[in-house]
């Protein structure tokens, strides 16, 4: 008998398809990686990335689909193809794991949370012809996690992926991690990280932890430890990770980050007022203070590193001119890399609650409407404009944030600022890769060499 076939699919996300080069944009699908290394060898495995790749029908005894809400859709029409040849479907991932009596209705079975506890149950379910509608997947800790089966990737992707702890103890309003993945903060061993790094082929990598150096001194420490044991072991990647603000508050942090690689950290700003901080409950950030952002930003310049500001706008607190303050401290203020996105309320969060609650959201014919819950569109309707008046805000926001002129300038400046010609390409290519997603068209970037040494000798300033 021959071996069963399995095909995981990550779904085309229409929004974020105009990356610089799909090759350079787009990374793996990390957790479906771990799926097919929790699969028995007597199955023969597929991983389709449709963001990567063009999907078509392959035979299959059974489907396992991972999707976001910007996704999901895609994801249920993928299934339907797959029930209507007579096989098996389940999809996974945060959105079905929020809505699972929606996504029960497009699969045959649906797992929600962290699906690696639930994983063998499942398989052995269906060897079995019992398999269940729903499983739900346990917070575990992160020992002993099984070595990603990346030998199922396309090999041209130019990034790899990693994660090394999940959890989160923050509550931010527009955030479902803490609900998905716990509020505990939970963390693999070191070793574990880095024999892990060590079978990665690509030499950029990203770290794909919400805060990679967790809310304590023992997670700082901890962070410390495997920077370290990077250096030690001669693993030579270009890195960057998520983080808080208190990534400063430790130099040794930024030291041995820098000294392992690290080009570039993404810290969740949000806003520059407290007003909005309190509205987003951003505690970490209120609890710091706005003053100290730029002291943030300076520190992490001071060892080679580069800063990707996130930004949300269309809060309730937000009039019009908040939101053009917001970019205004955007390019003023030293960060280098610049996401502005637009609130959305998904499923799960203390947001979609509200609004919800509040008879606010504009798009409520579900599923077809997630088409719209992307970030890039309004989808609540605002406290101080009506949705047209800031949809033409945001665009006008945009094109002032992404403009050619500026970039190259915030480049040259980043390369001030960090002395790192590296950290100034990642925060320069970004940049491009969030123009091209605001803006729905491609736009190639520069060869940033070219443009750094032009640049300079032109003896362009901020």
């Amino acid at each position: 008998m021959g071996k069963k076939k399995l095909i995981l699919i990550n779904p085309f996300n229409q929004h974020t398809k105009h990356g610089l080069h799909d090759t350079h944009a787009m990374s793996p699908p990390l957790a479906l990686a771990i799926i097919a290394a929790l699969t028995p060898l007597d199955w023969d495995i597929k991983i389709i990335d449709e963001n990567f790749e063009e999907f078509t029908y392959k035979e299959a005894d059974l489907v396992g689909i991972t999707a976001v809400t910007a996704n999901i859709n895609r994801a249920y029409e993928i299934a339907g193809i797959y029930k209507q040849h007579g096989v098996t479907t389940v999809i996974g991932g945060i959105h079905a794991s929020m809505l699972p009596d929606e996504a029960k209705k497009y699969a045959d079975s649906v797992v929600t949370g962290e699906a690696e506890s639930a994983w063998e149950t499942l398989i052995e379910d269906f060897n079995t012809g019992s398999l269940k509608t729903l499983y739900h997947g346990e917070l575990l800790p992160m020992v002993d996690t099984p070595l990603p089966r990346r030998d199922l990737f396309n090999p041209a992707y130019a990034y790899a992926n990693i994660q090394t702890t999940r959890g989160c103890p923050m509550t931010c309003d527009f955030c479902s991690v803490h609900t998905f993945n716990g509020s505990r903060y939970r963390q693999r061993p070191v070793e574990d990280v880095l024999d892990e790094l060590e079978t990665i082929p690509q030499e950029l990598v990203y770290f794909v932890d919400d805060n990679i150096i967790g809310y304590s001194k023992q997670s700082a420490e901890r962070a410390i430890s495997l920077f370290k044991g990077m250096i030690d072991r001669g693993i030579k990647k270009d890195w960057y990770c998520q983080a808080s603000l208190n990534v400063a508050d430790n130099e040794e942090v930024l030291k041995y980050a820098a000294e392992s690689g690290c080009r570039m950290i993404l810290i969740g700003i949000e806003s520059e007022k407290e007003e909005q901080l309190k509205e987003a409950n951003k505690k970490l950030n209120l609890k710091m203070g706005i003053e100290k952002y730029k002291e943030v930003f300076d520190r992490i310049h001071k060892y080679g590193i580069s800063v990707l500001g996130a930004l949300i706008y269309g809060l309730d607190s937000d009039s019009k001119q908040d939101l053009f303050d917001r970019t205004r401290f955007a390019i003023d203020s030293g960060m280098d890399a610049m996401q502005a996105t637009i609130i959305t309320p998904l499923p799960g969060t203390g947001l979609y609650k509200r609004m919800e609650k509040q008879n606010r959201l504009i798009y409520t014919n579900y599923p077809q409407d997630w088409k719209h819950y992307h970030f890039l569109e309004v989808v609540h309707r605002p406290i101080k404009m009506n949705p047209d008046e800031f949809m033409e805000a945001m665009l006008e926001n945009w094109g002032i944030m992404y403009n050619d002129k500026l970039l190259q300038k915030k480049m040259l400046r980043s390369l001030k600022d960090t002395r790192s010609a590296k950290a100034a390409t990642w925060s320069y290519l970004s940049n491009v890769e969030r123009h091209n997603i605001c803006f729905g068209h491609r736009k190639a970037p520069l060869d940033p060499n070219v443009l750094l040494r032009s640049l300079q000798n032109s003896g362009t300033e901020e």
